[in-house]
Protein backbone atom coordinates (compact mmCIF):
# COMPACT_ATOMS: atom_id res chain seq x y z
CA UNK A 1 0.00 0.00 0.00
CA UNK A 2 1.25 3.67 -1.18
CA UNK A 3 0.63 6.32 1.65
CA UNK A 4 -0.32 9.62 -0.01
CA UNK A 5 0.99 12.79 1.80
CA UNK A 6 -1.08 15.57 2.50
CA UNK A 7 -1.84 17.79 0.05
CA UNK A 8 -2.96 21.12 0.14
CA UNK A 9 -4.93 23.56 -2.94
CA UNK A 10 -2.88 26.91 -3.82
CA UNK A 11 -5.56 28.62 -6.09
CA UNK A 12 -4.10 31.71 -7.48
CA UNK A 13 -4.32 32.97 -11.73
CA UNK A 14 -1.71 32.89 -14.04
CA UNK A 15 0.17 36.33 -14.22
CA UNK A 16 -0.66 37.33 -10.63
CA UNK A 17 2.69 38.33 -8.61
CA UNK A 18 1.33 37.30 -5.34
CA UNK A 19 0.46 33.82 -6.16
CA UNK A 20 3.98 33.42 -7.61
CA UNK A 21 5.34 34.29 -4.34
CA UNK A 22 3.11 31.98 -2.52
CA UNK A 23 4.18 29.20 -4.81
CA UNK A 24 7.52 30.07 -4.37
CA UNK A 25 7.67 30.53 -0.46
CA UNK A 26 5.13 26.79 -0.51
CA UNK A 27 8.18 25.22 -2.61
CA UNK A 28 10.50 25.84 0.11
CA UNK A 29 8.11 24.24 2.96
CA UNK A 30 7.69 21.32 0.53
CA UNK A 31 11.18 20.63 0.00
CA UNK A 32 11.56 20.25 3.85
CA UNK A 33 8.44 18.52 4.51
CA UNK A 34 6.40 15.34 3.21
CA UNK A 35 3.28 16.98 1.44
CA UNK A 36 2.20 18.41 -2.11
CA UNK A 37 0.63 21.49 -3.34
CA UNK A 38 -1.98 21.08 -6.47
CA UNK A 39 -2.63 24.16 -8.43
CA UNK A 40 -6.08 25.34 -9.64
CA UNK A 41 -5.63 28.38 -11.81
CA UNK A 42 -8.76 30.10 -11.28
CA UNK A 43 -8.78 31.85 -14.66
CA UNK A 44 -11.84 30.15 -17.01
CA UNK A 45 -13.54 28.86 -14.00
CA UNK A 46 -16.45 30.91 -13.78
CA UNK A 47 -17.80 29.99 -10.25
CA UNK A 48 -14.20 30.49 -8.83
CA UNK A 49 -13.61 33.65 -10.70
CA UNK A 50 -16.86 35.06 -8.97
CA UNK A 51 -16.46 33.27 -5.24
CA UNK A 52 -12.43 34.50 -4.88
CA UNK A 53 -12.11 37.16 -7.90
CA UNK A 54 -9.29 39.18 -7.17
CA UNK A 55 -9.34 37.69 -3.85
CA UNK A 56 -6.01 35.40 -4.34
CA UNK A 57 -3.87 33.53 -3.88
CA UNK A 58 -5.63 31.07 -1.72
CA UNK A 59 -4.50 28.35 0.08
CA UNK A 60 -7.07 25.45 0.87
CA UNK A 61 -6.55 22.39 3.24
CA UNK A 62 -9.82 20.59 1.59
CA UNK A 63 -12.40 23.17 2.37
CA UNK A 64 -10.79 24.81 5.36
CA UNK A 65 -9.01 28.02 4.30
CA UNK A 66 -5.17 28.09 5.97
CA UNK A 67 -3.99 31.78 4.63
CA UNK A 68 -4.55 34.40 1.87
CA UNK A 69 -2.49 37.08 -0.30
CA UNK A 70 0.50 35.95 1.17
CA UNK A 71 2.23 32.99 3.27
CA UNK A 72 1.01 32.60 6.94
CA UNK A 73 3.93 30.34 7.79
CA UNK A 74 2.03 29.95 11.37
CA UNK A 75 -1.42 29.26 9.80
CA UNK A 76 0.98 26.29 7.76
CA UNK A 77 3.17 25.14 11.07
CA UNK A 78 -0.41 24.64 12.59
CA UNK A 79 -1.76 22.69 9.79
CA UNK A 80 1.32 20.33 9.59
CA UNK A 81 1.53 19.97 13.23
CA UNK A 82 -2.59 18.52 12.88
CA UNK A 83 -1.11 16.38 10.36
CA UNK A 84 2.03 14.85 11.88
CA UNK A 85 4.22 16.02 9.94
CA UNK A 86 5.58 19.27 12.09
CA UNK A 87 5.86 18.51 15.57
Amino acid sequence: MIDEVPTLTLLGRSGCHLCEDMRAALHQWVARFPFSIHEIDINGNPEMEVQYGRDIPVLLAGEREICRHCLDEAALKSWLSETGIFL
